[in-house]
C-alpha cells in the first residue's frame, strides 16, 4: 500500500518514548526513554512515524479493523473501556486497542496504520484524557484519516461534559495550560489538538454521567455498531446485487404499522433471495426493534445440526448473548419466554419445511405489536401453509439488467468493454435473467481472451456448468417421485408454453399417469411459471438441467435413458436396434439433414413407450411403416407433425390412446370401419389437406375435442359425431362441408365450443336443441350461410355468437326471444335486425331481449 504522511504539526518534534518495557528500535538514537505506564495514550511522543502503508485513496477501502477505541488507560483501562472492548468482540467487531501492538514493532507505527485500517474510531474522552500528549495526538491523526478516509468517529464523553472538550475547560483547560507551558511542544501542535478536540466534541456520542448502568450503555454502544457495521455495503456491493427490488419489499414491511407482518419471498434457486433478505435486514433492523436476528441456509443448518443447534443462535443472536438449548422442546420454551410480546425483526432464510417454522418462528400470536418476519424459500405453498403474506416473486432480471450483473462479474464494470459486447449478450441471453448463472459465468470468464469466451460458448452447449445446475438441482432432490417425473416429463417432452385448461390435463395426466396437484406443487416451487393467462412454461435453465438428469441415466447409451429428446439420439438407438426397452418417452423436434434411414422395425422394442412427438420433415426417411412396429399396450400421446403415409397400418390399434395429434400430414384416410379408442379425449387432424372424410368415431365415447381445420378436401362429415356425448369442442374451420349434420335430434349436452368459421359452402346451422350448454357459436366468412336454425333462440347459455361475412339476412322472426346469462349488463337487438357482411355480434356474456 503507498506511504500517507500524516500531520506535520507532529514532525517537528521526535521524542524518545518507550512504552513499557519495549522500545522501538527504528528510532532509537533520536528517542528520549520514557514508560507510557498503563495508559492508552502515551505521555510523551516525539512523532508518528510517517512510512505506515495505507491503500489508496480512490480505491476500495480494504478495512483491518472495524473499531479503533483511543482512551487514556489509567481512568478507564480496567473499567469502562474493557467492558465496551469485551462487548464488541462478542459481537464478532474487529477492534483494536493498543494492546494489540507487537512486541518488538514501533509502537507510534502500529497505532497510526491501526487507525488508517479501521473504519470507526471511538474517542472515550475522560477527565485525565487531555494530560496525556500520546492521547492527543492520537485524536488529531484521527481527525485527520476522518477528513481523509472518511473514517467514522464516535466521542464518548465518559464523566466529562461534552461543553469542556469542545472549549477546553475544567479539566482540558488545565491540561492544555500545562502542555503550552512544556518547552518541548510546539504551540502549533497543541493548536492542532485544539482544532481536534473542539470538532470531536462538537460531534454526537454517548454522554456516561452516572444516572444510568454502563453494563447498559454498553449493550447499546455495541448493538448500534453492529448494525451500523452490517447495513454499511459499499457500491461496489450493491451494484453486484443489481435489480434486486429490496426497496419494494422494504416498503412491504410497513415499518410504522403495529401489526405482526410476516413477509415471504420465494423463486427458484439462484434468484438472489438470500441477497434480498441480507440488504432489507441490514437496513430495516436498524429501527427500534427489541429482538434482532438471522439464519441463513436453513434447510442444509438442520439437516447437519439439527433445528435445537439453529433455536440456540436465533435466540443467542437475538439477546446478543451465547445460551444452551438442550433440545427442541426445551428450544420451543426458550422461544416462547424469549420472544413473546417483545417487538421482534427476523430473517428465516431457505426454510423448506413445516417443522422449521414452527421450530423458528412459532405463533405469530406470540409477537409483540410492529414484529416483523421475513421468509425466503422456493416453496410458496408452505409459506401459504404458515399464512404468510404478503408474498413476494423474485422474477428474473430483465436483459439491461442481466447484462449489468454479468458485466461487474466479468469486466468488473457495469457494462462490457469494446469487442465483447455480442459474446456477453449470448452469456446473458443464455442465463435468462438468472443471477447466479451470469454472476457464475461472468466470473468463469473474467480476465479471459475472446478465444476461451468462444471456447466456453461452445462448451456450454454441450455440458451445463455444474456450479449451476447444482443450486438448480436442490429444488428438484426435494420433489416426491410422482413429481419428479412430471418435471422431467416436462423438461424434456414438451416445448414452448402450455395453457392450463383441460386440454393440459388430459395431455399430461392421461397419457402419464400425471395428477393435477402435481402440477400446482411444481408452480409453487417455482420450477414452473404461470401466467395471468394461465400459460405455464418453465425457465431454459431448469430444461437444461431436466434433460441433463435424464442424460446421466446413462450417459453412453441413449436407448437405456427413459427419455429422448435429439434425433442423434433417436437415430443411433434405431440403427443399433438394442437396449431400448427403457425409453418412455420420445420428442423430437429437430430437422436435422439425414442421409440414412430411420429404421421403423426397432420401434417395436420399445416395450415401454407411452409418449411419441415427431415432428416429420422431408430430410428425414424411414426404412418401414413405424406405427406397424411400434407397441400399443403403454402407448398413451401421439402427436406427429407431418406424417407421411396415407393412413394407419390395420394392425396399429392403440386402444388406450388418449391424446392423438397429426396435423398437417399426408392422411387420407385415418382408418377403415370402427376403431375402439375408448380413452382417446383429443383427435387433431388439422391441415391434413387430404383428409376426406371424418372416421367412424362410434367406437371413441369418450371424445371432448376434435379439431379438422384446414382439411380443404373434407366435405363430410361422418354420422358418429352426432353420438359424441362428452363432446365439449368442436372445430372445423375453413372446410367443405354444407352441413354439420342433419334429420334427428342430436343431443350433445356438454358442447361448449362450435367453430364452422370460413366454411364457405356451409349453407345452413345445425338444429342446437340438444346443445343446451352452447356458450360460442363461430360462424365468420361464411358466405353461403343464408339461415340461422331456430333452435338458436333457447341457447340458455349462450355467451358468444360471431357472424362476420355471412348471407344470413335476419337471425329469427316471430315471438319474444329472452337468451338469459347471468349478468348486470343488458343488450337489446331487436329480432328482425339485419346482418351487414362487415358487421360482429359480440355478446360475452349478454341478456338479449
Amino acid at each position: 500500500m503507498a506511504t500517507q504522511t500524516p500531520s506535520s504539526s507532529s514532525s517537528e518534534h521526535t521524542k524518545k518514548r518507550k512504552r513499557d518495557n519495549s522500545s522501538c528500535s527504528s528510532t532509537s538514537e533520536h528517542t528520549k526513554k520514557r514508560k507510557r505506564g498503563n495508559s492508552s495514550c502515551s505521555e510523551e511522543h516525539e512523532k508518528i512515524i510517517t512510512s505506515s502503508p495505507t491503500s489508496s485513496s480512490k480505491s476500495t477501502p480494504r478495512w483491518k479493523y472495524e473499531v479503533f477505541l483511543s482512551f487514556y488507560g489509567k481512568d478507564t483501562r480496567m473499567s469502562f473501556t474493557d467492558h465496551l472492548y469485551v462487548d464488541l468482540k462478542r459481537k464478532g467487531i474487529l477492534v483494536f486497542r493498543d494492546d494489540e501492538v507487537k512486541r518488538g514493532k514501533c509502537i507510534s507505527q502500529q497505532l497510526s496504520q491501526a487507525i488508517q485500517e479501521s473504519q470507526y474510531a471511538i474517542v472515550i474522552f475522560s477527565t485525565n484524557y487531555a494530560s496525556s500528549k500520546w492521547c492527543l495526538r492520537e485524536l488529531a491523526e484521527i481527525v485527520e484519516w476522518e477528513e481523509k478516509k472518511n473514517l467514522t468517529i464516535i466521542p464518548i464523553f465518559y464523566h466529562v461534559d461534552p461543553s469542556d472538550v469542545r472549549n477546553q475547560r475544567g479539566t482540558f483547560n488545565e491540561a492544555f495550560a500545562a502542555h503550552e507551558k512544556d518547552p518541548k511542544v510546539d504551540i502549533k501542535e497543541i493548536d492542532t489538538w485544539r482544532n481536534a478536540c473542539i470538532k470531536v466534541g462538537n460531534l454526537a456520542g454517548e454522554h456516561i454521567k452516572g444516572d444510568r448502568y454502563e453494563s447498559t450503555i454498553i449493550q447499546e454502544i455495541g448493538r448500534r455498531m453492529s448494525h451500523e457495521l452490517n447495513s454499511r455495503f459499499s457500491r461496489h456491493d450493491y451494484d453486484k446485487l443489481v435489480a434486486i427490488d429490496s426497496h419494494r419489499m422494504i416498503e412491504l414491511l410497513y415499518r410504522e404499522s403495529d401489526d405482526v407482518r410476516i413477509i415471504g419471498i420465494f423463486g427458484i434457486g439462484g434468484m438472489g433471495k438470500r441477497n434480498m433478505s441480507r440488504i432489507i435486514y441490514d437496513r430495516v433492523s436498524n429501527c427500534r426493534f427489541e429482538r434482532r436476528s438471522s439464519i441463513s441456509c436453513i434447510r442444509e443448518e438442520s439437516k447437519d445440526r439439527g433445528l435445537a443447534s439453529l433455536q440456540k443462535q436465533l435466540l443467542s443472536m437475538s439477546i446478543e448473548e451465547e445460551i444452551q438449548i438442550w433440545d427442541q422442546k426445551h428450544g420451543d420454551r426458550m422461544r416462547k419466554k424469549m420472544l413473546r410480546n417483545k417487538k421482534v425483526f427476523i430473517v428465516l432464510d431457505d426454510v423448506d419445511s413445516d417443522d422449521q417454522l414452527t421450530a423458528l418462528a412459532g405463533d405469530r400470536k406470540w409477537f409483540g405489536p410492529g414484529s416483523r418476519v421475513i421468509i425466503t424459500c422456493r416453496d410458496s405453498h408452505l409459506l401459504r401453509t404458515y399464512e404468510v403474506n404478503p408474498i413476494y416473486k423474485v422474477e428474473q432480471l430483465e436483459i439491461e439488467e442481466a447484462l449489468q450483473l454479468f458485466s461487474l462479474s466479468a469486466f468488473k464494470e457495469t457494462h462490457p468493454i469494446e469487442d465483447y459486447m455480442d459474446l456477453s449478450m449470448d452469456f446473458v441471453n443464455y442465463a435468462q435473467g438468472l443471477p447466479l448463472a451470469l454472476k457464475v459465468l461472468g466470473s468463469l470468464l473474467f480476465g479471459r481472451k475472446i478465444d476461451a469466451w468462444k471456447s466456453e460458448k461452445d462448451k456450454l452447449k454441450a455440458i451445463p456448468d455444474p456450479k449451476i445446475m447444482d443450486v438448480l438441482q436442490i429444488s428438484f432432490d426435494g420433489l416426491q417421485e410422482l413429481q419428479k417425473e412430471l418435471f422431467l416429463d416436462l423438461a424434456c417432452l414438451f416445448r414452448g408454453q402450455h395453457k392450463v385448461d383441460n386440454k393440459f390435463y388430459d395431455d399430461m395426466a392421461e397419457s402419464f399417469g400425471h395428477y393435477r396437484i402435481d402440477v400446482d406443487v411444481l408452480i409453487e416451487k417455482s420450477l414452473l411459471s404461470k401466467s395471468e393467462y394461465g400459460l405455464l412454461s418453465m425457465h431454459d435453465l431448469l430444461k437444461e438441467m431436466g434433460q441433463e438428469i435424464v442424460q446421466r441415466e446413462c450417459p453412453q447409451e441413449p436407448g437405456k435413458r427413459s427419455r429422448m429428446f435429439l434425433l442423434e439420439d433417436l437415430y443411433q438407438v434405431l440403427k443399433n436396434d438394442a437396449g431400448i426397452d427403457a425409453i418412455k418417452g420420445i420428442a423430437v423436434y429437430s430437422c436435422l439433414e439425414m442421409k440414412q434411414r430411420l429404421n421403423a422395425k426397432a420401434l417395436s422394442r420399445m416395450r415401454k413407450l407411452r409418449f411419441f412427438k415427431f415432428h416429420q420433415s422431408p430430410s428425414i426417411k424411414w426404412h418401414g411403416k413405424p406405427l406397424k412396429y411400434m407397441q400399443t399396450n403403454e402407448l398413451r400421446f401421439i402427436e406427429w407433425f407431418g406424417y407421411h403415409l396415407k393412413s394407419w397400418p390395420s394392425n396399429f390399434q392403440p386402444k388406450n390412446l388418449t391424446v392423438l395429434r397429426m396435423y398437417n400430414s399426408q392422411i387420407k384416410q385415418l382408418w377403415k370401419g370402427s376403431m375402439v379408442l375408448q380413452n382417446l379425449k383429443i383427435l387433431d387432424l388439422s391441415y391434413c389437406k387430404n383428409l376426406i372424410e371424418i372416421p367412424d368415431l362410434t367406437g371413441a365415447q369418450n371424445l371432448e375435442g376434435i379439431n379438422f381445420t384446414g382439411c380443404t378436401s373434407l366435405c363430410e362429415v361422418h354420422p358418429s359425431i352426432k353420438v359424441l356425448k362428452q363432446i365439449q369442442t368442436i372445430i372445423m374451420v375453413g372446410i367443405g362441408i354444407k352441413q354439420l349434420w342433419k334429420g334427428t335430434l342430436v343431443v350433445l349436452h356438454n358442447l361448449k365450443i362450435l367453430e364452422l368459421s370460413y366454411c364457405k359452402n356451409l349453407i345452413e346451422t345445425p338444429d342446437l336443441t340438444g346443445a343446451q350448454n352452447l356458450e360460442e357459436i363461430y360462424l365468420t366468412g361464411c358466405t353461403n350461410l343464408c339461415e340461422v336454425h331456430p333452435s338458436i333462440k333457447v341457447l340458455k347459455q349462450i355467451q358468444k355468437i360471431m357472424m362476420i361475412g355471412t348471407g344470413i339476412k335476419q337471425i329469427w322472426t316471430g315471438t319474444l326471444v329472452i337468451l338469459m346469462q347471468r349478468s348486470r349488463r343488458r343488450r337489446r337487438l331487436s329480432p328482425r335486425r339485419r346482418l351487414r357482411r362487415s358487421i360482429e355480434l359480440e355478446f360475452m356474456p349478454c341478456c338479449w331481449i
